[in-house]
């Protein structure tokens, strides 16, 4: 990608990324570990970001 990147892209690429996080360790008690993983998960070199 390139380096100089458009500032709306940018934008969403943070957004995106401060999305990438674990479900919290206090709603994986709560729910008995019903809830375990993060839908919008991914690895950056797996996957590409969801549409």
């Amino acid at each position: 990608m390139a380096r100089n990147k458009p500032f709306a892209k940018k934008k969403r690429l943070n957004k995106v990324t401060k999305q990438n996080k674990r479900v919290p360790v206090w709603v994986v008690m709560r729910t008995n570990r019903k809830t375990n993983s993060h839908p919008k998960r991914h690895m950056w070199r797996r996957s590409k970001l969801q549409r």
